[in-house]
């Protein structure tokens, strides 16, 4: 439809009609068979208002979203489709590892392919929008959501912030892809205390250099929504925050497509005690540019009255429903309300088998080794030593996470059935050993029965009867694997968490076995770092897998056994104490630094029962390989506009490797404080065995501006050093001035 069509569709709307278009209402207020009244009475929407709402919450499937559609076209006086909004995060049927994991696969591009996928999969579902990617940086492992972020570092962070909105809105203009809804605008990575839904408190200067860029990125490659975030910047909740979203948004950034809240968040500006009631909730969220108000009563009850008052201005309506008119527009759904979506095409697309072999290879890279004592690793499949699985995750295919919303445990490969197909069944024992948790009464918060969450929980007798067999098996078995983790439950939105270490029934259960003294693997399963302190001291070798997926059993085998050569570097920090949180690599300097301050002993910034450092720090991961890194130079001792940085990477085993080269820098004197370090450029390069490759960055002027005490974006000349390593800690380096 031409742009002079849909002006002329606007006009001919009523005010009602036109406020429908800003409300968004889940799939039970459209069951197909009658209407669901109890949902509707809860929210107080009358059922003049349902029949102009224009879009729809967590409906998918080519068959629902269908009858939906026809239903409420039928219904429609102009016609106007539905929007299909949904959860699709990290996967529609076929799961790729929770966005964590992507972080720490370092490679942006094969993530834009996973995105693709994801967006086919959900077009052929009936999806028209994805809540995705959230690209929200995070420093603080209690906080659930890190299972929805790439990590700690704005770089890596706009990285794949880009890579995700373009894999998602591939082919958008042919009826291909979804659009993406980046998320959550702004600054929710910061919530105080790790805690969900709580405030944000931070300067602007550390708003715009820190947590700003990734949504920058997300805009820049085009996302078509942007949706608030739940809370407060500067004391004023974003969903009501002109700053944020006005004059950062829209006028500094020139975003004109939707703005959506997050669910009820216009209705918890009461709760936040900056409105007094509903329609000073609408008043303040519509004044921000806020368009859509997703699962509340505010803006359908109180727009129309706060323009009759004459408190609004109709323009203000205007442009947000024009908004969502030109998001329709841009999906084609005037042309084809359904998107090409049928149960067929439907059937064709979901896990389809290079679908499935895309996952193997994602998931595959974004396993970390964290240790590797004596080269335990890789095993050997055709050895006689006799291998057991152990631990609530060996046989187990809940390994997709929990926002992986549309995604069919069924579907997914265990670590059992992965490792079966290596081993012969003579050599191989699976026992599950120890229950999940000691207790599942939290799920009672997650609607579980008091009879649903009894029958999760072994008896006295079972946990018995497993440790003996457990043990039984240990004693005569020469390697261990340890499969242990957190429940799905633990880790997501409000999954916050005080104790991040493994359920304490799965480290008690992992010692008795470890006093056998056998050799000992430990498959970590997690939405977030986790605190394994105790473990790297007392298990020979440690995989991170976090929430793998799909295909999690078979590429977590294809690494334990060498098919695939481990690459994956964490893109967020492991504490070595949840006392050290929030936890980043690019903290800023201090008057009394642990390790070159002219005071000494106490008086140094520093803990008394803990190190400064992570027990594995940003960037850190190790492979089958071994690898060197030297001769770092310059092009030049001085820099003007570029600089030209080449190091030296030797495998001097005979194992290919996908190696990741980082490059970090740091200002040495600025008018503001800067930070030790600064992630600015890394490349992802294969390595073959014995061979050396040189590696060059060229560093550009640019790459060194921040923000500085004026508040300009620029830089300032002075020396710089260059840091190149393999992770963040083990680097090699060299300076020059900026001039």
């Amino acid at each position: 439809m031409k742009e002079e069509k849909l002006l002329k569709l606007l006009e001919s709307l009523s005010w009602t009609e036109k406020v429908g278009q800003l409300v968004q209402l889940s799939g039970e207020f459209f069951n197909t068979s009658a209407l669901t009244v109890g949902p509707q009475q809860k929210l107080g929407i009358s059922d003049n208002m349902l029949k102009h709402v224009g879009s729809v919450l967590n409906v998918a499937g080519a068959a629902n979203t269908k009858e939906i559609q026809q239903q409420y076209l039928e219904k429609s006086s102009h016609k106007i489709p539905l929007l299909f909004m949904a959860d699709i995060i990290y996967g529609y049927r076929t799961v790729f590892p929770i966005p964590l994991g992507l972080g720490a696969t370092w490679n942006p591009d094969l993530v834009k392919e996973a995105y693709t996928v994801i967006g086919k999969e959900a077009q052929s579902g009936g999806a028209h929008v994805t809540f995705a990617p959230m690209v929200d940086l995070v420093r603080d492992a209690r906080w659930g959501r890190c299972l929805e972020s790439t990590g700690e570092d704005s770089f890596l962070n706009s990285a794949f912030a880009s890579a995700m909105v373009s894999g998602l809105q591939q082919d958008l203009d042919k009826q291909e892809g979804i659009a993406s809804c980046v998320k959550h605008f702004a600054a929710y990575g910061a919530a105080e205390g790790g805690r969900e839904y709580n405030t944000v408190d931070m300067s602007e200067r550390k708003l715009r250099q820190d947590y700003l860029p990734s949504y920058k990125a997300a805009v820049d490659a085009g996302c078509k929504l942007v949706m608030t975030s739940f809370n407060t910047y500067d004391g004023v909740p974003v969903t009501g925050n002109q700053f944020i979203l006005k004059d950062i948004l829209r006028d500094e950034w020139g975003f004109d497509g939707v703005i959506i809240s997050d669910y009820a968040a216009v209705r918890e500006l009461i709760d936040h005690g900056i409105a007094e009631d509903n329609k000073e909730a609408a008043y303040l969220a519509i004044n921000a540019t806020n368009d859509i108000d997703m699962k509340s009563p505010c803006y359908a009850n109180e727009l129309e009255p706060l323009l009759n008052e004459g408190r609004i201005d109709g323009k203000l309506i205007d442009q947000a429903v024009l908004r969502v008119l030109k998001l329709k527009n841009d999906l084609g759904l005037f042309e084809d309300p359904f998107r090409r979506a049928t149960e067929e095409k439907e059937k064709e697309t979901l896990l389809k088998e290079e679908h499935r072999a895309l996952a193997k290879k994602v998931t595959a890279e974004s396993i970390v080794l964290l240790k590797n004592e004596h080269g335990l690793l890789p095993l050997d499949p055709q050895t006689d030593k006799k291998i057991l699985l152990v631990g609530p995750y060996g046989d187990n295919q809940e390994l997709i996470g929990l926002w992986a919303v549309h995604g069919k445990t069924t579907d997914t490969i265990s670590i059992k059935t992965g490792i079966e197909s290596y081993l012969k069944p003579e050599n191989f024992h699976v026992e599950k050993g120890c229950d999940m948790l000691e207790s599942y009464e939290f799920l009672g918060e997650f609607g579980a029965t008091k009879d649903m969450i009894d029958s999760l929980s072994m008896s006295d007798e079972e946990k018995a009867m497993h440790l003996d067999h457990a043990l039984r098996e240990a004693r005569s078995a020469d390697i261990i694997i340890f499969a242990m983790g957190e429940h799905t439950m633990q880790s997501g939105e409000a999954g916050s968490r005080t104790d991040i270490c493994l359920p304490q029934i799965q480290r008690a259960f992992m010692k008795q076995l470890i006093e056998l003294g056998k050799k000992t693997i430990l498959i970590s399963i997690s939405g977030r770092p986790l605190v394994l302190t105790e473990e790297a001291e007392t298990i020979d070798a440690i995989m991170q897998v976090w929430f793998p997926g799909t295909e999690g059993g078979h590429a977590i085998a294809d690494v334990l056994f060498g098919k695939t050569n481990p690459s994956g570097r964490l893109s967020m920090s492991f504490p070595y104490s949840v006392g050290q949180l929030p936890l980043y690599y690019s903290e800023f300097k201090t008057g009394r630094p642990l390790t070159s301050s002219t005071h000494s002993g106490r008086f140094v910034s520093k803990y008394l029962d803990s190190p400064n450092a992570p027990l594995f720090p940003f960037g850190y991961g190790l492979n089958y390989s071994s690898v060197q890194y030297s001769d770092l130079t310059l092009s030049d001792t001085t820099m003007s506009d570029e600089l030209l940085i080449n190091v030296t990477i030797k495998n001097s085993s005979s194992i290919d490797c996908l190696e990741t080269v980082q490059l970090y820098i740091q200002d040495v004197v600025g008018s503001v404080v800067r930070p030790v370090k600064e992630l600015k450029q890394f490349k992802k390069l294969s390595i073959a065995g014995n061979t050396t490759a040189t590696v060059q960055f060229i560093l550009t002027r640019d790459e060194l501006k921040y923000y500085t005490h004026s508040m300009d974006y620029d830089v300032e000349t002075g020396s710089f050093i260059v840091f190149v390593g393999p992770n963040s800690e083990e680097t090699l380096e060299a300076s020059f001035q900026l001039v």
